[in-house]
């Protein structure tokens, strides 16, 4: 099989496991999944979910949070990783959301990626779960999973968004983001990992017998 023959059949895979790709991360509006998404760095969605109620209490629109004094945001966002850090961005990001863009969220990445804090994957989350444009955001478990199965061997997440999106059709992108994250802390995980009991693992290892 050839590298697009393998990544269409992981594909075909991933349909079969992950009909539907829920958003993991709770949010109501762009401005609720930019936070979201930026508080989910170094941290799980599982414990984003857990902060964002209370944060969201506080403030859930730039207005309000860019009111808020950096300690109250950090306050509720605490037990998420990074979270001072996090806190001055959020307050920052929400203020220039107000001068520069009237309080709503850019929907493009390069206004989006101005933002403090927010880099090409976030960006990316935002754009096709958002505002539903085709986009392949690519974290450091989609990397990992990327060059296990053999579909890029790029030393960084650029490298390796570049060759997922080369290799699965655009109208995959956003579902493909979400089924790789899915199946990696199901069957995949960087720790632990049994690759016999991988079912890609399994397909990608035979494929490389039959080579």
């Amino acid at each position: 099989m050839t590298k697009q023959e393998v990544a269409k059949h992981i594909g075909q895979m991933l349909d079969e496991l992950y009909p539907e790709t829920p958003i993991p991360l709770d949010h109501k509006d762009a401005y609720t999944l930019l936070v979201a998404v930026l508080l989910s760095a170094q941290c799980t969605d599982e414990r984003v979910n857990k902060v964002t109620p209370d944060l969201f209490d506080l403030a859930d629109n730039p207005w309000d949070m860019a009111q808020l004094e950096v300690d109250q945001i950090q306050h509720a966002i605490r037990s998420c990783g990074l979270a001072p850090t996090k806190a001055k961005r959020i307050k920052k990001l929400s203020q220039i959301l107000i001068d520069d863009y009237d309080g709503e969220v850019p929907d493009t990445l390069k206004d989006m990626k101005k933002l403090p804090g927010v880099g090409q994957k976030t960006a990316s989350v935002v754009m096709c779960q958002w505002f539903g444009m085709p986009a392949f955001p690519v974290d450091t478990h989609i990397h990992r999973l990327a060059e296990r199965w053999g579909l890029s061997s790029g030393k960084n997440v650029k490298q390796t968004e570049k060759d997922l999106k080369e290799l699965f059709p655009k109208q995959e992108w956003t579902r493909r983001h979400l089924q790789i994250i899915f199946y990696g802390r199901e069957y995949c995980p960087a720790r632990g990992h049994e690759p016999e009991e991988c079912p890609i693992c399994t397909f990608v290892a035979e494929e490389a017998e039959a080579a």
